[in-house]
């Protein structure tokens, strides 16, 4: 098997373009209906699963493209509403930041890691993707929003502990929801997707 075929299953552009287009159609739907669905304070990114899928069949640019939609979905659905009272630009900068760096991110893992192992590869991904997007969202949290979290946490019950709040109150049950997901769904995703393209 040559390096190409190894590092993503879709090879040809047309494959990857009409993957790409399905899996956008998809983060748009999840994160819409992921709304609905909390674990804590905000709503479970159910999108990282197609941002991997994506990027470990496709490529990191596509993943990179799926986490820019995700980014762009949350600021158009009012799911970042809260942070956005507080500071727009900074809200901008973190959710799309985030969104395309855990799709970069997952992709270039992917295919440092594919040629080696597969499966392996595919689950470093799903870590990855989760791990990235929570961690420039604390980032975010620390460098645009720490006075006023300070006084969420404050209020909350957790005095002057404004970091054990983000960590446990504004991204803990989420990341932890989403990195468990994620390792158990991506890789039979990709591996149902391999399955199919060997059969048409």
């Amino acid at each position: 098997m040559n390096k190409t075929n190894t590092a993503s299953s879709f090879s040809t552009p047309l494959q990857r373009l009409t993957l790409g287009a399905i899996l956008t159609a998809l983060v748009v739907v999840l994160q819409l209906l992921g709304q609905f669905i909390h674990f804590g304070v905000f709503s479970i990114s159910l999108v990282l699963i197609p941002i991997v899928v994506g990027a470990a069949t496709c490529g990191p640019w596509i993943g990179a493209w799926l986490g820019l939609v995700f980014g762009i979905t949350v600021l158009l659905s009012g799911d970042a509403a809260a942070f956005m009272a507080v500071n727009v630009p900074g809200t901008i900068v973190t959710v799309l930041l985030k969104g395309v760096l855990c799709g970069l991110l997952s992709g270039l893992t992917y295919r440092a890691l594919a040629n080696r192992n597969r499966i392996a590869a595919v689950v470093a991904a799903a870590a990855v993707c989760p791990i990235v997007n929570t961690g420039v969202f604390l980032i975010g949290c620390v460098l645009f929003f720490f006075e006023t979290i300070a006084g969420w946490a404050t209020a909350a019950g957790f005095g002057e502990n404004a970091v054990g709040y983000m960590f446990f109150v504004l991204a803990g049950g989420n990341f932890l929801f989403e990195l468990g997901f994620n390792l158990v769904l991506s890789p039979i995703i990709v591996r149902l997707l391999d399955i199919a393209k060997r059969i048409r």
